[in-house]
């Protein structure tokens, strides 16, 4: 065969990881928003990552088994489809104006890119040679990191204005007083998802009509069950699987603890340090600053990638982590502005751990490989729990509120100690 014969299939699958990023980095904005909307605390606010990722704990082992009995494109088109209706769902939801309803749209979406991700990133790692399966799946993420950067530098000020008002400080002149405030508001929300929305059923369409070559997993080629099991749950007993999951929780939840209060932190904490007066930066700055959060973060995937080509990528995995603790050492003792450039500073090198865990755990599991990715994506479930603590940590503390990224900072010490000993086939 052609050296180039998985260029098309890596390049549709590529598309996903572009994809996702945009939905699951535009929850960040719109924590903000619902914030204001409803006059939430962080700890409130940071239950609409939890109702997002929590859908990543429930569904990868059904959706394993439907991609083991069908194929990874079935698996990825239904998945497409799912995204895209609860997208649309947030015009309804608008109409409702009340929180339980956006938090079952974030949970509709979200299990239809958990499709996505069960499929996407096992599948990168089988398409081709598994020596080069990390920096495979990092070039791919990359594509996720664009995503990202995308949605925080510029779908979040298609959101975010600059009107912070509750029902005590609205202008009195404002049109159509708290109600016109909160229409104004959420119908800014609705721009960006019926734009994904569009573009999933566009991609859905595209995969429909393309061919994926099927893998083979063991002795068995995708589609093909007979004789295996939908899910097996031995893969548990391959102890650097095991504490893959365990460093993929960990990591999910350090990194999502990050993204979810960044926009909270710097419109609420970052203050003018020489005058002792907490003055947060307005809402389209602070969006502003986390475009380059993000920005770091795709920068981060881009060199990494490169510096894969001459580093194994479990010391890479250990010496960002490592990084990043110091990091996370200096926001917690310092916060304020300083805190602030600290974060992209993590955010750069967060950039391959995610990747890097998942294929190293993914190694040697052959025919369980499927059922090995579902629940590495059921890991993401630290989301659910993590950033919800940081977030009560946040406002627990007070004028101490930095000592809440302790939170993050223990968990790389989970990825440093994976990148070092954790990662090693025994088994």
């Amino acid at each position: 065969m052609k050296k180039n014969k998985f260029l098309v299939p890596l390049a549709l699958i590529f598309s996903l990881f572009f994809i996702w990023a945009i939905s699951s980095n535009l929850l960040p904005t719109m924590i903000r928003q619902l914030m204001k909307m409803f006059e939430l605390s962080p700890f409130m606010g940071s239950l609409t990552e939890s109702s997002y990722w929590i859908a990543y704990f429930i569904f990868p082992i059904p959706i394993a088994m439907f991609m083991k009995r069908y194929s990874y494109k079935a698996g990825v088109i239904f998945g497409l489809l799912i995204a895209a209706a609860g997208g649309l769902l947030f015009f309804p939801a608008v109409a409702i104006q009340q929180y339980w309803a956006y938090l079952i749209v974030f949970f509709i979406l979200a299990t239809g890119l958990c499709f996505l991700e069960t499929a996407a990133n096992p599948y990168v790692a089988a398409l081709g040679d598994p020596e080069t399966a990390p920096r495979r799946l990092n070039l791919a993420q990359s594509f996720n990191g664009l995503g990202a950067f995308i949605a925080g530098m510029f779908l979040s000020k298609l959101v975010l204005s600059n009107d912070s008002y509750t029902r005590d400080t609205i202008p009195v002149d404002y049109p159509g007083g708290w109600e016109g405030f909160l229409t104004n508001e959420s119908n800014a929300m609705k721009l960006p998802y019926l734009i994904l929305s569009s573009v999933l059923v566009v991609i859905a369409i595209v995969f429909v009509f393309s061919h994926l070559p099927k893998i083979k997993e063991g002795e068995h080629e995708e589609g093909n069950t007979s004789g295996e099991k939908l899910i097996d749950f031995t893969v548990f007993k391959r102890a650097h699987l095991r504490r893959g999951v365990i460093a993929q929780f960990f990591y999910n939840g350090g990194q999502t603890a990050i993204n979810a209060m960044f926009l909270v932190y710097a419109c609420s904490y970052v203050g003018l340090k020489e005058t002792d007066v907490v003055e947060g930066l307005s809402s389209l700055s602070a969006s502003t600053w986390f475009g380059i959060y993000l920005g770091a973060f795709l920068l981060g995937r881009w060199i990494g990638t490169l510096l894969m080509g001459k580093f194994k990528p479990q010391n890479m995995l250990v010496v960002y982590s490592i990084i990043n603790i110091a990091l996370c050492l200096l926001i917690v003792c310092v916060g304020g502005m300083t805190g602030l450039y600290a974060m992209v500073g993590v955010s750069f090198f967060m950039s391959i751990m995610y990747p890097t865990q998942f294929s190293l755990a993914l190694q040697d599991l052959g025919a369980k490989t499927k059922s090995g990715s579902a629940f590495l994506v059921m890991a993401i479930v630290g989301n659910v729990f993590l950033p919800p603590l940081t977030g009560h940590l946040l406002k627990s503390f007070g004028d101490f509120y930095h000592v809440a990224y302790i939170v993050p900072l223990v968990c790389f010490i989970v990825c440093a100690y994976y990148g070092w000993k954790g990662y090693k086939i025994k088994d």
